[in-house]
C-alpha cells in the first residue's frame, strides 16, 4: 500500500527528512550560538536593514514585525521585509546576518533578478498544485486510474521545480548580505564569522527540503511504475 506505510517511502524519504530535521536544528543552533555575543556596531537587524536598503538606493520596501522564531521573509506583493523578534531587535552577528539576507531578496526584487522572478511567478501555480498532489497520486495508485497517478506527479514536479528555482534566489541573498556586510562596517572581520555559518547553515536547510522533494517525486515514479517497471 503507497503512503506512509510503504517500506519503499521509509527506505527513500526516511534518511532525508532526517538530514532534513538535522538542517533545521543546525540552523536554530547555530543562530543561537551566534546571538550570545553583541555586535561591536550596535546594528539591530531592524537598523542594519534599513541601513542596507538605504544604501542600494532602496527608499519604497518597508520593515515589519514578523511572528514565530525566524520566520523571517521578504514579501514582494508588498514590498515589506518581515523580520522576527529575535532579528528585529537583536544587535548580533546572527540577528544582522539574517537581516541582510532578507534585504538581499529586497535588492534582488529591485534589480528584476531573474530566479526571483521565476519564483514568484510559480508562487500561485504551487499553492494550487500542491495540495493536490499527494491526494490524487494515492487515488490513482488505489484506482489503478494511471491519468489520476499522472496528474498527482505532474502536479507534484511543480512543487519541485519550486525547490530547485529557489535554491539560487537564497543562495544570491546570502551571497549579497555577506558582501554588503563585509563592506559596510556593519560587521566586523572577525564577526564576518559568525554572519558566515549562520546564512550557510540557513541556506543547507533549502538544500535539504529541495532533497525531499526530489526523493517524493522519486518515490512517485517507482511506485507508479514510470521508473523501475510496473508495481504489481
Amino acid at each position: 500500500m503507497p503512503g506512509l506505510f510503504d517500506p519503499l517511502y521509509f527506505l527513500i524519504l526516511g534518511p532525508l527528512m532526517l538530514l532534513s530535521m538535522w538542517a533545521a536544528s543546525r540552523v536554530k543552533g547555530t543562530f543561537a550560538e551566534y546571538s550570545k555575543v553583541p555586535i561591536r556596531s550596535g546594528y539591530s537587524g531592524a537598523e542594519a536593514a534599513q541601513a542596507i536598503l538605504h544604501g542600494a538606493g532602496i527608499h519604497d520596501v518597508g520593515i515589519e514585525a514578523a511572528n514565530g522564531m525566524l520566520s523571517d521573509h521578504y514579501d514582494p506583493t508588498r514590498k515589506v521585509v518581515r523580520l522576527s523578534p529575535d532579528v528585529l531587535r537583536g544587535r548580533t552577528p546572527a540577528a544582522v546576518a539574517v537581516a541582510a539576507h532578507e534585504v538581499g531578496h529586497a535588492i534582488q526584487h529591485a534589480q528584476a533578478y531573474a530566479p526571483l522572478q521565476w519564483r514568484s511567478s510559480l508562487v500561485p501555480i504551487v499553492q494550487l498544485s500542491g495540495g493536490m498532489a499527494m491526494p490524487l497520486f494515492l487515488i490513482g495508485i488505489v484506482l489503478h486510474a494511471s491519468g489520476l497517478v499522472l496528474l498527482g506527479i505532474v502536479a507534484f514536479s511543480i512543487a519541485v521545480l519550486f525547490h530547485l528555482v529557489t535554491l539560487p534566489v537564497e543562495f544570491d541573498a546570502s551571497n549579497r548580505a555577506i558582501k554588503i556586510l563585509e563592506g559596510s562596517g556593519i560587521a566586523a572581520a572577525d564577526e564576518m564569522v559568525g554572519v558566515r555559518k549562520t546564512l550557510y547553515a540557513a541556506g543547507f536547510t533549502y538544500v535539504a527540503s529541495t532533497l525531499v522533494a526530489l526523493g517524493t517525486l522519486l518515490y512517485f515514479l517507482l511506485r507508479s511504475g514510470f521508473l523501475g517497471g510496473r508495481d504489481e
